[in-house]
């Protein structure tokens, strides 16, 4: 096993994640299987419980895993699927270590963060980077390890200690370590200080750095090149600048082109490795090449208005971002992304700020196509329900996730069946059971709230007369999808019926028949709903169905789209 370290230096948020799953790419692309571990240095056992606004997205996995939207990074560019123990936190080492303790496994010994955390660390690194996560089923062969936060942080502390104990563990042979570091441009020059300080700091703790990655906002000048390699102790091929490109797909062909694999094959001892195998690598670089040119020729653009209510942080719907984007390039468009707040779109934004208010529905009503992510909570529920009614009523594509479902149902409810205070559960738990919408799954716990909604990877049945369905032939026609859920609340089996007598088809239900996962209105050029997050299984190279539906639709191809001979779905997991 070969061991790839990505830590970071000056400041987080500098693109450890994208770098990291940019190299994994590449060591694909040599014919090798790849797998990918983050370690986040927070207390937080998962990312279930923790705000979108705090941290970004939740990212759930086929076990149900809540993580760090990293994975979601390593799974999009990687083509592999991991589990839950694959992000490790600061929580969950410390849980383990102390479980351990209370069932007496350390004979009465003294337990400390050396050498008792610090093993737990490295013992857990080795365990999960085994598991096979690919279609081979095979062990992986590199483990791309990106330790979360920056370097020096108090927090970090125990998992640096334990990342330099494993490199001695595993041999110099089989550990490379890079470090990202950032070089702002200030007054028009490229300053190298803050990455020396960074490195500096790296070595008193026991790290060397194989390479610096530098990420600046422009084209790393030569000198600038030499004075980091100088004053850092490393050679000029070790110095990797990362500039702002056109997009992140295009980060993986930048390192190729500064031979980033020449250097780290040999600094691991990678051999000569089958000729099938180098074959099946450079298809895959292939495909990744063509993806990125057709982009960057694509001219025309795809306007989505993105209604949400954490719009204020990007990253909150980091997963829906990259589906979007996935399936613009498929459809080879340019991809415009409105972010709409969906408070700006109630009513009562008018007397509050009404220019905010002309401009959210300015956004909404110019689009090509309305989105609505999933979310939690009451505020900005009505400005949704209002784009959903804009969009059913005008003919424009819409997809709602999760919550978007829900509020797609909800504006029926009241505007189509004429039950005018219908609502969730979720925003009015003093509601007649036979008014609301949505209710809460009986199957689910209302008090703890860490881990405790419907996750992971489940079945989705489409009914039987369901072939008219735009969303059931963009997945190839397929009896049944396996897509990932993340919900407490579901459509009030009591209102089907009668809903789907006005028109709005359930046309997509569980593994038992009795909860709704996907609706579809007819005779509407794209009105979908999906109880599951199907941005969680979006690939680069094989965008998510419903939100290629919904590019398609919006960019006017939808046919085309549909006529392709690449929509085969394998529908099993």
């Amino acid at each position: 096993m070969k061991y790839v370290v990505v830590s970071g230096g000056v400041i987080s948020g500098i693109g450890k994640g994208v770098l990291a799953s940019s190299t994994g790419l590449l060591f694909k692309t040599l014919g090798l299987r790849v797998t990918s571990i983050k370690i986040d240095p927070y207390m937080n056992i998962d990312a279930g419980t923790m705000s979108p606004l705090e941290h970004g997205e939740c990212f759930v996995l086929n076990d149900g895993g809540e993580v760090d939207l990293d994975l979601g990074n390593y799974e999009r560019y990687l083509n592999i699927t991991l589990t839950k123990n694959h992000n490790i936190t600061t929580g969950k080492i410390y849980s383990n270590v102390i479980e351990k303790e209370r069932n007496g496994d350390y004979l009465g010994k003294t337990v400390q963060v050396v050498p008792h955390i610090t093993n737990a660390i490295q013992d857990w690194i080795e365990k999960v980077s085994k598991i096979p996560v690919d279609e081979s089923g095979k062990e992986p062969q590199v483990c791309i390890i990106e330790l979360g936060g920056t370097v020096g942080d108090i927090e970090s502390a125990p998992f640096v200690e334990a990342l330099r104990q494993f490199q001695f563990r595993v041999g110099s042979e089989n550990f490379a370590l890079i470090h990202v570091s950032l070089v702002p441009v200030i007054h028009g020059e490229q300053k190298t200080k803050p990455t020396q300080a960074a490195i500096k700091d790296l070595r008193s703790l026991g790290l060397t750095p194989d390479m610096i990655a530098c990420r600046c906002q422009e084209e790393l000048h030569h000198q600038t090149i030499e004075k980091i390699g100088m004053f850092c102790h490393v050679g000029p091929n070790q110095v990797i600048a990362v500039h702002d490109v056109n997009s992140t797909y295009h980060v993986p062909l930048l390192l190729k082109q500064q031979k980033i694999m020449n250097y780290l094959t040999k600094k691991l001892s990678i051999g000569e490795l089958p000729k099938a195998d180098l074959e099946s690598g450079e298809k895959l670089l292939n495909k990744w090449r063509q993806l990125t040119s057709q982009h960057d020729k694509s001219f025309e653009t795809v306007t989505i208005a993105l209604v949400g209510k954490y719009t204020h942080l990007h990253d909150s719907y980091l997963s829906v971002i990259k589906s979007l984007e996935h399936s613009s390039m498929k459809c080879n468009r340019r991809l415009k992304i409105e972010w709409v707040e969906s408070t700006n779109l109630e009513e009562e934004m008018k007397t509050k700020n009404l220019s905010e208010y002309h401009k959210a529905w300015h956004y909404v009503c110019q689009a090509d196509g309305i989105l609505i992510p999933g979310g939690f909570g009451s505020r900005g529920i009505e400005g949704m329900i209002s784009a959903a009614k804009y969009a059913r009523e005008n003919n424009i594509p819409y997809l709602g996730v999760c919550l978007g479902l829900q509020i797609a149902v909800i504006e029926f409810v009241r505007n189509v069946l004429g039950v005018e205070h219908s609502t969730s559960m979720e925003f009015d738990n003093s509601i007649k059971e036979e008014e609301a919408s949505i209710v809460y799954m009986p199957d689910v716990d209302q008090i703890k709230l860490g881990g405790t909604m419907r996750l992971g990877i489940h079945e989705t049945k489409f009914v039987e007369d369901s072939n008219w369905s735009i969303l059931k032939k963009l997945y190839g026609n397929s009896n049944a999808v396996y897509e990932r859920h993340r919900h407490r609340y579901e459509v009030n089996p009591l209102l089907i019926e009668e809903i789907e007598n006005k028109g709005l088809k359930f046309i997509g239900k569980d593994e038992s028949g009795k909860r709704m996962e996907i609706i579809e209105l007819k005779d509407h050029k794209f009105f979908v709903g999906t109880q599951y997050h199907p941005e969680y299984l979006s690939k680069v190279l094989d965008p998510s169905r419903p939100f290629l539906g919904l590019i398609a639709a919006s960019a006017g191809i939808l046919d085309d789209v549909l006529n392709r001979d690449d929509l085969n779905y394998k529908g099993e997991f």
